[in-house]
C-alpha cells in the first residue's frame, strides 16, 4: 500500500509530486532546500482529489522508509495521513472564509524548524476562502518561508488565489477523473458493489467522497432523485417559487443535521471548562465566550447550507449537461443514466438552445450563492428561469 493508492486518476501530478520527493531526498542536506519548492499551488475541480494529492504528498515528504517515499506504513506516513504528524499542519475553514486572526498564528508556526520530519508542512486546504486582505497576511511567509518549510495550498482553480501568492507557488492541476477509476476505489477500498459504484461515481461526477455517500447513504440517493424530478414538475412561476422553497428548506436541515449534534456538544464542553451549568445564567464575562462559539457555528451553518445548495445546483447542471448529450446526439455516457426516462422526455420538449440558456441560469444562481445574495432569492429566480418557456 502507498499513500498515492487513493489519488485517482491522476498519473501524471503523482509523477510530478514523487519527482519533488526523490529530488529532495538526493540531494545533501545543505542543498536540499534548492531541490524543493517551497510553495505549491494544487488546483482541481471539486471531487478531483485536491486535498487527498496534498495530504498524500505532505506525507510522502515525512515518509522513513529509505527506499520507497510514500509508503503508506511507516509513522511518517501513518500520522500525516491521520492529521497527528507534529511538523505537519493540516488547515482548512467550515467558515465562509479565514479570518485574518486564523491566518497569523499560522505565519509564526511556519517559521518554526520541522521538530520530527525533514520538512514542516503547512498544507492549507481552503486556500479560495481567503480575502485579499487575508491573503496579504500569508504572502510574505510564503515568499520567503524558512528553508525547512513547505507551503501546499490547494483551491479550485489558479483565479482562485491572490496574483501575488500564486506567482510564488508551483502549480499543480488536478483533471476529474474517470468514473470507472472511481468505481475501482470505492470496490477495493470500501467493498461496494461494482455497478452501485459506478453509478454513484457518475452520479457524483467523479467526487470520490460524494460517490461513497451516495453508494452507502439511501436518503442521499432520494434526495437526489427528487431534486433532478423538480425540473420536469414546474409548470409556472407559482410551482418554481414552491420548488426553491422546498430546496431551501431541505438545504437547511441537511446543513443542520450535520452541525446540530456538534454544536450542542461543543457548547457542552465549552460550558464545563468554565465551570457553569447548562441552562444557568452566566456571569457577563463568562457570555462573551459562549456568544463568540454561537457566532462561530453559526457561520459554519451557513457555509453548510451553501455547500449543500451548490452541489444540488451541480447535480442539475448535470441533469441539464445530459438533455443536451441526448438532444445533439452525442456519442458520450450520459452521467444520470437512472433518469434516462425525464432526461429524453426534457430532451424532446426543448431546444439546446433552451437548455443552454436554464444552464445559464443555474450557473448565476451559484455566482449569486458566492457573492453573498440571499439563498432564496438566488434560488427562486434559478427555478423561475427553468420553468417551460412557450
Amino acid at each position: 500500500m502507498s499513500v498515492w493508492d487513493e489519488v485517482v486518476g491522476q498519473e501524471q501530478v503523482v509523477a510530478t509530486l514523487r519527482a519533488a520527493v526523490d529530488a529532495s531526498r538526493q540531494a545533501t542536506d545543505d542543498s536540499a532546500t534548492r531541490s524543493m519548492t517551497h510553495a505549491w499551488l494544487i488546483t482541481g475541480p471539486p471531487g478531483s482529489g485536491r486535498s487527498v494529492a496534498a495530504r498524500a504528498f505532505a506525507a510522502a515528504l515525512q515518509c522513513t522508509d529509505p527506499d520507497e517515499p510514500g509508503c503508506g506504513h511507516c509513522h511518517g506516513c501513518t500520522t500525516a495521513l491521520a492529521g497527528t504528524h507534529a511538523d505537519v499542519a493540516l488547515i482548512s475553514t467550515e467558515k465562509v472564509v479565514f479570518s485574518i486572526d486564523e491566518i497569523r498564528p499560522l505565519v509564526s508556526q511556519a517559521q518554526r524548524a520541522p521538530a520530527q520530519g525533514r520538512w514542516r508542512v503547512m498544507l492549507m486546504e481552503d486556500a479560495d476562502r481567503m480575502i485579499e486582505r487575508t491573503s496579504n497576511v500569508l504572502l510574505k511567509a510564503v515568499e520567503e518561508p524558512p528553508p525547512r518549510t513547505v507551503w501546499l495550498l490547494c483551491a479550485p482553480s489558479p483565479e482562485d488565489v491572490i496574483t501575488t501568492i500564486r506567482s510564488r507557488c508551483r502549480a499543480v492541476h488536478l483533471r476529474v477523473p474517470d468514473p470507472r477509476a472511481v468505481a475501482d476505489l470505492l470496490v477495493r477500498r470500501d467493498g461496494l458493489d461494482p455497478d452501485v459504484a459506478l453509478s454513484a461515481a457518475r452520479a457524483a461526477q467523479s467526487h470520490v467522497g460524494l460517490a461513497r455517500r451516495l453508494a452507502r447513504d439511501p436518503e442521499a440517493r432520494e434526495r437526489r432523485r427528487r431534486l433532478l424530478a423538480v425540473p420536469t414538475a414546474i409548470r409556472g412561476v407559482g410551482d418554481a417559487v414552491l420548488a426553491a422553497a422546498d430546496l431551501i428548506e431541505v438545504a437547511g436541515a441537511d446543513a443542520k443535521a450535520a452541525t446540530e449534534e456538534r454544536d450542542a456538544a461543543e457548547k457542552a464542553e465549552l460550558l464545563r471548562n468554565l465551570g457553569a451549568e447548562a441552562g444557568a445564567r452566566l456571569p457577563p464575562a463568562l457570555r462573551s465566550q459562549v456568544t463568540q462559539l454561537e457566532g462561530e457555528q453559526k457561520r459554519r451553518a451557513t457555509r453548510a447550507q451553501r455547500d449543500v445548495l451548490d452541489r444540488s445546483m451541480v447535480d442539475l447542471l448535470s441533469l441539464y449537461r445530459d438533455v443536451l448529450v441526448v438532444q445533439l446526439g452525442a456519442d458520450v455516457d450520459l452521467v444520470n443514466s437512472a433518469f434516462g426516462d425525464e432526461i429524453r422526455r426534457l430532451a424532446a420538449g426543448t431546444t439546446p438552445e433552451q437548455t443552454v440558456r436554464r444552464m445559464d441560469a443555474v450557473g448565476v444562481a451559484r455566482e449569486r450563492l458566492a457573492a453573498n445574495v440571499a439563498p432564496l432569492l438566488a434560488v427562486e429566480a434559478m427555478m423561475v428561469a427553468l420553468r417551460p418557456q412557450g
